[in-house]
Order: C-alpha cells, then structure tokens, then sequence
C-alpha cells in the first residue's frame, strides 16, 4: 500500500488532485475553527456537553459538523442543508412524475437542472436552519447582542458558511479526488478524532476497571469496521441469460450476466432518518430547556426516550428497519428490471419474463433488505450499548459515524485506484 502511494504521488497529475483536495480540507477546517460574533462560545461548550443534549439531534448534527456547531463557527451546520435539500429533491423525484421524466429522459441538462434546484433548496433550508439555531441560542442564553442586526448577521453567517462548503465540495468533485461532499463530511467526522483518544487515554489513567472499558471500546470498534467493509462489498448476483437472436447471417446475444443487488443499498439513509425521529423528545427538550432529571411527566417521558433505554434501543431498532425497507423500495424498482430484461431479451433461468420475474426479484430484494437492515441495526445500536456499559454517552452516536467514514474511505481509495489503473499502475488491490 505504501508502494502504491508512492507511485500515486510520483504522478504529476494525481499529486496535484491529491494537493489540491487536501487544500480544500484545510480550508474547510479553518473556516470550522473561526467563532461567529456575539455568541459566548463557552457556555455553548458546555451546554453540549450535558447528557440530554448530547444524546438529541444537536449533538447528532455537532458530530456531522465536527463540533462546529458546539463552538458556533461559521460552519457550524457544515453540509446538512444540502444532505437534507438532496433527499427531499430524491423524494420529490420518486413521488412527482414530472421529475422523474426529467432525471430519466432529461440526460445530462436534466441531472445539471437538479442539481441546481438542489442548491437553492439547501440555501432555503439554511436560512431555516440558520434561524432555528439562534432562537436556541437566544432561549438559552448565549448571545452578548440580540438586536435585528446581530441576529441577521447570524444566520447569514451560518448560511454563508453552508453555501461555501456546498462551493467547496463541488470543487473537489471536479478538480480533486473522489465525492467532494462525502469528503467535507469525513472530514468533520474524523476531526472529532482526537476527542475520542482523549477519552481512552483518560480511561487508562484512570487504571482497574476503566482500562477494561478502553480496551472493550478498541475491540468492538475494530471488530466493527472489519464487519462494514465486509457488509460494504456483500452482494447477492441474479442469474440473467440473455435468449440468442439472427438479424441477417449474424447472431446476437446468448450470453449470461447477472443483477447485481448490493446487501446494503440504502447506504446510512435509514439510520440518519431514524435517529431523527428517535432523538426527537431530547431534541425538543433540548430547546423547551427540560432535563430528565427534573421530577413530573417530562422528566419520566424524557427517561424512557433515553439514548441508554431498552425503550429507545428497541424503537430505533424497529425505525431502521422500517426505513431500510422504505428506501429499498424507492433505490430499486423490481418491476421496471423485468420490463427492462423483457424488452432486451433476457431473462432469469426458472422464470418466465413479466410478472413473474418481478416477484422473484422482489422476493429476493425483501431477503437482503431484512439482512441490510439487522446490519444496519447492529452497527447502530453496538456503541450505544457499549456507551452504556462503560458509561461514555458520546458513543450513542458512534455506529454513523463509522458507517460513513469507512463508507467514504472504500469509495475514495477506489477512486484513486481508478486514477492509477487509467495510468498502467498497480493498485491498492496488490
């Protein structure tokens, strides 16, 4: 692998994408580190801090961010907008005709013309985003100047900030490797890094039983990301047999192929949504200034809704793989492959074309599906468990994030194989 790099940077033109992404990222790290104006920046720090926060969705969105929005920086919603704006507009796309027709038949001036309706919705959202991120700030407290002018130089900061790193990721995409957006957002995720070896190495100071704790967090996570790059390449192969033709004294076709169907095609979609529904009560108490300490109904209904209850884990348990079935159904139309193989001549052994097809292939779906989503499941609720064994609640978050860093990293070290393959050198598969 090292040989590999080396080779990799002694190419002009790949050390240049490589310099110019690793650029952008030091850009995008500066910009998290610059504080917003009239925010006190540490009672915010240690507001995040509580264990009801950092449980609800704005500790979920501070680890998308990289503590930006615990910090209150100019990028403190990081790219969430436009991760939010892109599966509204892939929602719409499903449900809306029109759209689809477009995506379909449009070509590329379709996919351009969404990508720009994408954008704008992500600035709308921003500016909403923007807003509802002050008035927590005001409720709570942490602003040194509430006047109109301050609270407008706010929100357009956090949504300036949005816009830029949408710029940023772009850029990357075009000039530098891999998915620019998918790499801001590693980014953010890895630069809470250091906050993690912190709480290890605080662990094994502590000595005894913490130490047992450190190393049960080592081995859980090593198991778990050997277990996503295995669950990331796993794909279940439909036979197809394409049926032979003559068109003159020629023959076409005869040949075999297959329908590949990725284990877990829905990506982390399913646990985004479901944490998002899940951590809905903290969220909300978060902004209402309730604790589940406090004595009542709330406080009780807030203690159910913990990240560390049987009650919670079972219902973000149940929501994945409610969600995973969902998003399956909107990636892949069985339906439309069997027409597709019918037109072109294929069809699968055992099965004749049409209808049949697309029960078969629906049933097989349904089967990958229920085992993408018990992975999913798995990598969701592990570091809550563990979380709550060793007593360290930021890991209740943990499961995405390493989903989408492994994710990322598979998907970039491709790319950049891609790059030496088109250039006659030996990848990262040697």
């Amino acid at each position: 692998m090292f040989q590999t790099l080396k080779n990799a940077w002694n190419m002009p033109e790949l050390r240049k994408k490589i310099l110019y992404t690793l650029f952008i990222l030091l850009i995008f790290r500066f910009g998290s580190c610059i504080p917003v104006p009239f925010i006190n920046t540490e009672l915010l720090a240690t507001y995040f801090e509580q264990s009801q926060v950092a449980g609800s969705m704005l500790g979920y969105l501070d680890m998308f961010t990289g503590g930006g929005l615990s910090n209150a920086t100019i990028f403190a919603m990081s790219i969430t907008p436009y991760i939010n704006a892109s599966i509204i507009l892939q929602l719409l796309t499903v449900a809306i005709p029109a759209l689809e027709r477009m995506v379909k038949e449009g070509g590329e001036e379709g996919r351009k013309r969404i990508a720009s309706w994408t954008r704008y919705v992500a600035v709308v959202l921003g500016l909403l985003q923007g807003f509802s991120y002050y008035a927590l700030l005001r409720s709570n407290g942490f602003l040194s100047n509430t006047s109109v002018l301050a609270a407008a130089a706010i929100i357009l900061t956090f949504t300036a900030g949005t816009a830029l790193i949408m710029w940023l990721g772009e850029h990357i995409t075009q000039n530098g490797i891999g998915n620019g957006i998918s790499i801001i957002l590693f980014a953010g995720i890895v630069s809470r890094g250091p906050s993690l070896i912190r709480t290890l190495y605080n662990l094994f100071k502590q000595g005894g039983g913490s130490i047992i704790s450190a190393l049960l967090m080592i081995v859980i996570g090593l198991a778990v990301v050997v277990f996503i790059v295995f669950m990331s390449n796993a794909e279940r192969r439909i036979p197809v047999q394409y049926a032979k033709r003559v068109v003159g004294r020629k023959m076409y076709g005869g040949q075999s192929s297959h329908i590949p169907l990725k284990v877990n095609m829905t990506g982390v979609m399913p646990i985004i949504f479901a944490q998002a529904i899940a951590s809905l009560p903290a969220t909300i108490a978060a902004f209402a200034g309730v604790s589940k300490n406090d004595p009542g109904f709330w406080g009780g209904f807030l203690r159910v809704f913990d990240t560390t209850s049987i009650f919670y884990i079972v219902v973000y348990f149940l929501l994945i793989v409610g969600f995973s079935f969902f998003y399956s159904t909107m990636q892949f139309n069985p339906v439309e492959v069997a027409n597709n193989l019918k037109k072109n001549g294929g069809f699968i052994p055992g099965f004749r074309p049409g209808k049949p097809t697309a029960d078969f292939i629906h049933k097989v779906l349904n089967k990958i599906t229920m085992f993408g989503a018990l992975y999913l499941a798995i990598i969701a609720i592990a570091p809550i468990v563990t979380g709550a064994v060793i007593g360290v609640s930021s890991l209740a978050i943990g499961g995405t994030s390493i989903i989408i860093v492994v994710g990322v990293a598979l998907e970039t070290t491709k790319a950049l194989e891609a790059q030496m393959l088109m250039r006659h050198y030996k990848g990262f598969l040697e």
